[in-house]
């Protein structure tokens, strides 16, 4: 049960957005940018780096959510995202994207843990500045929602099934729309 009073029928994030619209809608915006704008990455690459951050931050809702999302996305789909979530070196990922989610779990870990090592060798295996960047950021941010979504004790279904279902709507509509049926839903 929730530590505030949210739509029970509305799991982790959404029932947030739902909850306090106002701040949805700039959160929402940085995501849609981060995860779905142009990038050297693919939404599927970076939907994985939100994953695995989630996963080892223990967030079983945002977990399952980005997994699901990277899944739907990313080439190998669940297997891909299954082996990345267990172990990066056997990982079926190139090793551009494994080199930047080494410096995603770093970033988790305090930003701090990011090493000119760890920025070198993503370099080295093909990162732009860019991509080095994002990946820290986006690293931040999921640790951030982990935190918010856990933080506030939302509901997480058990059902993969669930998952699967919203990153559909996820590749249709976008961050902003999920956010947008929220805030319109609230009013």
């Amino acid at each position: 049960m929730s530590h505030i009073t949210v739509d029970p029928t509305k799991p982790g994030l959404v029932g947030l957005f739902a909850f306090r619209p106002e701040t949805a809608k700039p959160l929402a915006e940085l995501v849609e940018t981060l995860l779905r704008g142009p990038s050297s990455l693919t939404p599927g690459e970076r939907e994985l780096i939100g994953a695995v951050v989630s996963k080892e931050n223990d967030c079983y809702f945002c977990t399952e959510a980005h997994g699901a999302f990277s899944a739907a996305q990313i080439e190998g789909g669940a297997e891909t995202v299954a082996a990345a979530k267990e172990d990066l070196t056997s990982a079926p990922i190139s090793d551009k994207l494994r080199a930047l989610l080494k410096v995603a779990l770093a970033t988790r870990e305090s930003g701090h843990s990011v090493t000119t090592a760890l920025v070198d060798n993503a370099k080295a295996a093909g990162a732009s500045e860019t991509d080095i960047h994002d990946t820290v950021l986006i690293a931040s941010l999921f640790s951030l929602f982990n935190r918010y979504v856990d933080g506030l004790a939302t509901d997480a279904p058990d059902q993969p099934e669930f998952y699967a279902g919203v990153a559909q709507a996820l590749i249709a509509g976008g961050y902003a729309a999920i956010a947008g049926a929220a805030q319109a839903e609230a009013a």
